[in-house]
């Protein structure tokens, strides 16, 4: 995992205080918390519970065993710590999704150091009915690319197909990855690449009922169409990403209504951002996306306000160089 180190507070400050001036609202029943458990200070992806309304799966991309946990976001407080036997020792853990089958699927799938590593893994478990402190057996599967190693992670399960989606991480814009129709435990499972990004990608998630794609970096995001397995997703429009200390993640919540977007560090915190339309199972959304004209409405951008903020990082990204805003941990 990389971390942002070299932007100067001030200006980081004011683009800050641009996009909350203008920023859009969250759907007034889901609040945003803080994850207040001392052992999560990496928390590198999120996922909304299917089985226990309010809760979030979050995880360390780094830790020192195979953890989840599950975090109230009543209280930000974890409920249960859940270690996954079956697998290996975990190695970049960086991406989490439940499925429509009532699994949970973790992507140990970073690499710092672009295609060091000539497989990566995807851990399958069952959500567990109950939230206590307890181990469970997971399914371990090997991944590859069919056109070489790379550095990831976002993990995306459709909701209704069952199909493994993975979107790599590059600077100048990376590529979406679709898994085989059948994942297999006692063979390589190889990803084919079916589209291109265009963004810098952290995190990822489909809508609850699997019409949009959305797609999240450090600085923004996109809302893609859902065209089908194998074809190319539309793009729909930008997302409101809010500015965060290292914006690392994104879920829907389970009604579709709205995103969360949460950030490594200790004491870290989810954001809410409401999708416009209501979205997800609703079916009247636009999946947290916007057009790329106009005013976007309240889960996009739009105004002069919001304009001068995206400018503003605009003028740092440009001035100081994505790359040196980047150390390796």
């Amino acid at each position: 995992m990389r971390s942002l180190r070299a932007v100067p507070s001030v200006l980081l400050a004011g683009a800050v205080l641009l996009l909350t001036a203008a920023g859009p609202a969250a759907a007034d029943d889901h609040e945003g918390f803080t994850i207040k458990d001392p052992r999560i200070v990496e928390s590198s992806g999120l996922a909304a519970s299917r089985a226990h309304p309010g809760i979030y799966w979050t995880h360390n991309d780094q830790d020192k065993g195979a953890f989840l946990y599950a975090v109230d976001s009543r209280t930000g407080k974890t409920v249960a710590t859940v270690t996954m036997t079956g697998v290996g020792a975990p190695r970049d853990v960086e991406a989490i999704s439940v499925g429509g089958d009532g699994n949970l699927y973790v992507g140990d799938i970073g690499d710092n150091l672009g295609g060091t590593w000539s497989n990566v893994w995807i851990y399958k478990l069952p959500e567990p009915k109950t939230l206590k402190d307890q181990s469970v057996r997971a399914t371990q599967y090997v991944v590859k690319y069919a056109d070489g190693a790379r550095d990831a992670e976002a993990l995306m399960v459709h909701p209704k197909t069952g199909r493994i989606y993975i979107a790599d991480k590059k600077e100048e814009g990376g590529s979406l990855y679709e898994g085989p129709a059948e994942m297999s435990a006692s063979r390589t499972n190889v990803f084919k690449r079916v589209a291109a990004t265009d963004l810098w990608v952290t995190d990822g998630a489909f809508s609850p009922d699997g019409r949009q794609l959305a797609l999240r970096g450090y600085f923004g995001g996109v809302s893609y169409a859902w065209k089908g397995e194998g074809e190319k997703p539309a793009r729909e429009g930008r997302l409101s990403v809010p500015i965060q200390r290292q914006g690392e993640s994104i879920t829907y919540t389970p009604d579709g209504t709205t995103l969360m977007y949460g950030t490594e560090g200790a004491q870290s915190e989810v954001t809410p951002v409401e999708v416009p339309g209501k979205g997800g199972d609703s079916g009247s959304g636009t999946g947290g996306g916007s057009s790329d004209g106009g005013d976007a409405g309240p889960g996009g951008f739009g105004g002069d306000l919001r304009t001068g903020a995206v400018a503003v990082v605009a003028v740092l990204l440009a001035f100081f160089g994505l790359k040196r805003l980047l150390r390796k941990r």
